[in-house]
């Protein structure tokens, strides 16, 4: 069964930093696009960050500044840096995969950017 189980949230500073992990199965992670979306209290769930398997990026525009995605894949993980953090970074997070046109969402996993 393809799974995606994120790691790394909870409180933070505004200003603070925080890494988001995803450990993705291994038969979906070899292939996949993986990425990270996000979804704010009462907002639309949007994209954050992508990365292909042969490490093409893309970011969103507000956030390119200040996060970074990196992919492991000896250990089938994909990481989501994000520095500088503002309480409009308060969100739920998802790591997402895509693979031969199917997608596979995370359970998420809540970040609070707060004092």
């Amino acid at each position: 069964q393809e799974q995606l189980e994120e790691s790394g949230g909870g409180l933070v500073e505004p200003g603070g930093s925080l890494r988001l992990s995803c450990a993705a199965s291994g038969s979906l992670f070899s292939g996949a696009t993986m990425g990270w979306f996000r979804q704010a209290p009462g907002k639309q769930r949007d994209l954050v960050a992508t990365i292909t398997p042969g490490g093409t990026i893309e970011y969103e525009g507000s956030v390119k500044e200040r996060v970074i995605i990196f992919r492991d894949n000896a250990k089938n993980t994909v990481h989501l840096q994000m520095l500088k953090m503002t309480p409009e970074d308060t969100a739920v997070y998802y790591c997402w995969a895509w693979k031969l046109t199917a997608n596979y969402w995370g359970q998420g996993i809540l970040v609070t950017v707060s004092s």
